[in-house]
């Protein structure tokens, strides 16, 4: 190969390689993100009906990271579950219940405001539920993900 060839495939890779970083910057004001589709409970969340999530960065579907809103309506119970990646997590809206076990119970929940942080493990089952205020939650995580029920009776019917 020509020096010439392999410069140019060089400056070529830099010329990609910045490409790709400037489409990973991604800056949302509260107004940005309402106005971006929202959808059900899809990749990466509980499945639980009334839920709707909105992909804020990546794909969780995909190799990656990923981060995904969560906008849960009020007196929400999510059975226990668990994920196959590791994920954290913000409440940013309302008042979120989260626990973890293999059983949704009341007496292992902690209850976090906005601002509260948590870390969902690796196939740790956990569970969450919302009250009267209802609560929003950023997820971030490395994809794929999935979403995989202790008991499957539990699972959200499509």
């Amino acid at each position: 190969m020509s020096r010439r060839l392999v410069l140019a495939s060089a400056a070529l890779l830099l010329i990609a390689g910045a490409a790709s970083a400037q489409e990973r910057q991604v800056r949302l004001a509260p107004s940005d993100i309402q106005g971006l589709s929202q959808g059900g409970a899809t990749a990466g969340t509980s499945g639980v009906t009334g839920i709707r999530t909105t992909v804020l960065y990546g794909d969780p579907t995909k190799a990656g990271p990923y981060t995904i809103a969560l906008k849960v309506p009020p007196n929400t119970h999510i059975a226990a579950h668990g994920h196959r990646d590791d994920r954290t997590a913000i409440v940013v809206g309302g008042v979120w219940r989260f626990g973890y076990g293999r059983k949704a119970d009341e007496a292992l929940v902690k209850v976090l405001p906005p601002g509260s942080f948590y870390s969902e493990p690796a196939g740790v089952e956990h569970f969450a539920m919302t009250g009267p205020e209802g609560a929003v939650v950023y997820i971030s995580g490395y994809g794929p993900t999935s979403t995989d029920y202790v008991e499957a009776a539990d699972a959200p019917k499509p």
